[in-house]
């Protein structure tokens, strides 16, 4: 397979494709910048949750699930409504069972391709997002800012950086986070008993009926604390959409999933400035599951709790955010 960046096609939509090595991925630009396919081509591992095109309907509709999608913000807000440095947001209830905004803004529009190529030591894609005064988004988001994600592949793997930038004259909630959406197993012919998981989560905490925390901490149970233990847990256990703290472990905050049949861990290094994690299974009956790193804790600008503990951070006028994901395999250790 050649090393190259092309444009072409996935299920009829705009893809920019990267290959490298062993490596392939697809982003969909028109999308949300989606990053909807990460495959090992030698082995024929789909590690990303891929729509089928029977599914490309169900996918535009409901793209959060597929592939890795962008949350700005993430996850959920009470009624739509926060305030942040003295600026009072509104933003739509798209969640009718809750009566809370969900997921932000960015799962499904068209990004700009900035940049794209390939050298000795990879293939790359830039893409970004720029809100200002005429893009629809500022009417929720009174903002000035910049979204701008960097992906790549080499002979390690995948890697995403992810940069927020304030370009307005006000400051800027900067509340970002992805709902990666990992087969597993990622092996042809596996079957869901043969996965364990690992995630560095820390405390979990509690969430009320509309799925808002309360900002209190409730115990894990056995399959969750099992999924924090160096063995790792069965993610398919029970039904999960939760929300913890991140714990890093060695100076790394990750997700790693066993196919114990083939000998392979595939490796989610987040970064460390994601400090929140959710984790949703969609009710344990298939074989997928997300496991999302997010800067901040759901309804964190409503959350009676510190900044530093709920995550929110915020970018002065002209700062910057960035973190760097991995996504990689390795052989099990015999």
């Amino acid at each position: 397979m050649a090393n190259e960046t092309l444009f072409g096609s996935f299920n009829g939509q705009k893809a920019l494709w990267l290959r490298f090595d062993k490596y392939e991925a697809a982003l969909l630009p028109g999308v949300g910048a989606n990053l909807i396919a990460f495959r090992d081509t030698e082995a024929g591992y789909r590690i990303l949750r891929e729509p089928a095109e029977s599914e490309m309907e169900q996918f535009l509709e409901s793209p959060a699930v597929y592939g890795i999608p962008v949350l700005f913000p993430p996850n959920r807000y009470k009624d739509g409504k926060f305030e942040v440095a003295g600026i009072q947001y509104n933003l739509p209830v798209n969640e009718e069972e809750t009566g809370n905004h969900l997921h932000g803004f960015f799962t499904d529009n068209e990004w700009e391709v900035e940049e794209h190529g390939t050298n000795e030591q990879e293939s790359y894609v830039v893409v970004k997002y720029e809100v200002d005064e005429n893009d629809p988004i500022f009417k929720q988001l009174p903002h000035r800012f910049e979204l701008r994600l960097r992906y790549s592949l080499s002979k390690n793997g995948l890697t995403q950086t992810s940069t927020v930038t304030n370009k307005g004259d006000k400051v800027l909630p900067c509340m970002l986070g992805f709902h990666t959406a990992f087969n597993a197993p990622f092996a042809q012919g596996g079957k869901r008993e043969d996965v364990t998981v690992r995630i560095t989560t820390g405390e979990r905490w509690e969430l009320d009926h509309r799925m808002l925390p309360t900002g209190r901490t409730i115990p894990m149970s056995e399959a969750e604390a099992a999924m924090k233990r160096p063995e790792g847990g069965w993610p398919y256990a029970e039904a999960l959409d939760n929300h913890y703290s991140a714990a890093p472990v060695d100076g790394r905050n990750f997700c790693e999933v066993v196919d114990h049949r083939i000998g392979v861990k595939l490796v989610y290094d987040a970064g460390l400035k994601y400090k929140q994690w959710m984790v949703w299974n969609n009710g344990a009956e298939h074989g997928y599951f997300c496991p999302e790193p997010q800067i901040n804790m759901v309804d964190a600008p409503n959350v009676d709790l510190p900044n530093e503990t709920k995550g929110l951070v915020t970018l002065q006028p002209g700062e910057a955010w960035s973190e760097t994901s991995c996504i990689y395999l390795e052989a099990l250790q015999a």
